[in-house]
């Protein structure tokens, strides 16, 4: 338990604040060459069992659909993506903030406060705060971490039967050396990021 009331220590001291509604809120995706970028924000209530909650990145693929079926069966959660196309119109950071407020914004009844993944955003609805590897030491944002990645893992299961050449199931999007020559071999597709370097631009030295 020792671990599940590390990562609850954000939540316990804004509570003590007289803050109620505390979301999570984390995003999946930022340096996958192919899919959508996919956030979630979570409201853990006070109650929910955090344990084996954790970044979703420490945890195995079983355990994170054993998780993330937990949360989204007894949690607020809102799951929001976009699309490769609106990032390389938008730039990938630009499109990443817009992500996470949305998410934030299509929660029902409103956060009274928000905890984001790494670095503050700015226009929430509510007090935010930006928690430096959030994922790794709060539970509501390590809550999103695991929905939002459980979907997208989802997703690109599905667009891997669209596209079998890239491997979509396997590297999610992300640029593997087998993802990269299937690049070189077939070219890009409608769920490439066309602005990402090697695939719609030539790869930058040393990055390919």
């Amino acid at each position: 338990m020792a671990v599940a009331e590390d990562l609850d220590r954000y939540e316990s001291t804004l509570r003590a604040q007289g803050f109620v509604r505390i979301a999570g809120v984390d995003e999946v995706g930022r340096g996958a060459l192919a899919g959508p970028l996919v956030a979630a924000a979570v409201v853990l209530p006070d109650d929910f069992d955090r344990t084996g909650i954790r970044d979703s990145k420490l945890l195995t693929a079983k355990q994170r659909e054993v998780q993330g079926e937990r949360i989204m069966s007894a949690c607020l959660y809102v799951i929001r993506k976009i699309e490769p196309n609106v990032i390389d119109a938008r730039g990938l950071h630009r499109s990443n903030l817009a992500l996470l407020r949305r998410c934030v914004r299509a929660l029902e009844p409103v956060p009274d406060y928000v905890l984001t993944d790494g670095f503050p955003v700015a226009r929430m609805p509510c007090p935010s705060l930006g928690v430096k590897k959030g994922d790794m030491v709060a539970a509501s944002i390590a809550a999103a971490s695991i929905v939002a990645k459980v979907t997208r893992d989802h997703i690109m299961r599905r667009l891997h039967r669209h596209y079998p050449e890239f491997d979509l199931a396997h590297n999610k999007g992300y640029g593997t050396p087998a993802h990269r020559d299937a690049l070189q071999r077939f070219g890009p597709t409608p769920i490439h990021r066309l602005s990402f370097a090697g695939v719609g631009q030539p790869a930058l030295p040393g990055f390919d």
